[in-house]
C-alpha cells in the first residue's frame, strides 16, 4: 500500500472523472510525468512538512492498492534525498484507492 496527499478538491474531481492526474501541488501528471507517493503514512508527514505547510485547502491522503493501478510504481531516490519515494508513472484510478482520510 503506497500513499498521496491530495488536496480535497483534486481527489472531488478525480471522483467525477474517473482517474487522479495530479502529481504533486500544482503539478500534473504530464507536467512532472509521475504522481509523486509515499511509502506511508510517515513518509507523507515529512513531505507535508516540507511542501504542503502553507496550504490551507482541506487535504487528504490517499491510500492506493499498487496491484490495482494499471501502470508502473518505480522506487526512486530523489538527488539529495536520503530515503527512495514510489512513483507513480500514469494516472491513478479512483478503483485504486482503497481508503481516502483526512489530512490533519
Amino acid at each position: 500500500m503506497i500513499v498521496h496527499l491530495a488536496l480535497a478538491a483534486d481527489w472531488a474531481q478525480a471522483r467525477r472523472l474517473g482517474e487522479y492526474r495530479v502529481s504533486t501541488l500544482g503539478r500534473t501528471l504530464e507536467e512532472e510525468g509521475f504522481i509523486h507517493a509515499s511509502t506511508g503514512p510517515g513518509q507523507a508527514a515529512g513531505v507535508a512538512e516540507r511542501y504542503y505547510g502553507g496550504v490551507s485547502e482541506p487535504l487528504v491522503l490517499l491510500h492506493i492498492s499498487e496491484e490495482l493501478l494499471g501502470c508502473p510504481v518505480v522506487y526512486e531516490t530523489p538527488p539529495g534525498a536520503e530515503e527512495s519515494y514510489p512513483h507513480i508513472y500514469g494516472p491513478i484510478p479512483v478503483a485504486a484507492v482503497t481508503a481516502v482520510t483526512p489530512w490533519p
